[in-house]
């Protein structure tokens, strides 16, 4: 990824059901527990807190999994 990810932006992502899109909530840069699950998150690797616009849940993805989107829909 050329341009780095940031708090506030809209990225989309793909999951089972296709694509899915949402802002960034927050930057993790520490290891963390969320929803049952160890993320290894760190400054050099992190791992970013995206809000799903379709559905309002939250879920962390690491940023090859994310990509910038221009606008929201």
């Amino acid at each position: 990824m050329s341009e780095k990810l940031k708090k506030g932006d809209h990225v989309e992502w793909n999951t089972s059901g296709g694509k899915t899109e949402g802002d960034i909530k927050e930057i993790i840069t520490e290891p963390t527990d969320f929803k049952g699950h160890h993320f290894e998150a760190s400054k050099e690797n992190p791992e970013y807190l995206v809000e799903s616009s379709k559905s309002g849940k939250d879920a962390i993805h690491k940023e090859e999994q994310l990509k910038k989107s221009k606008e929201k829909k």
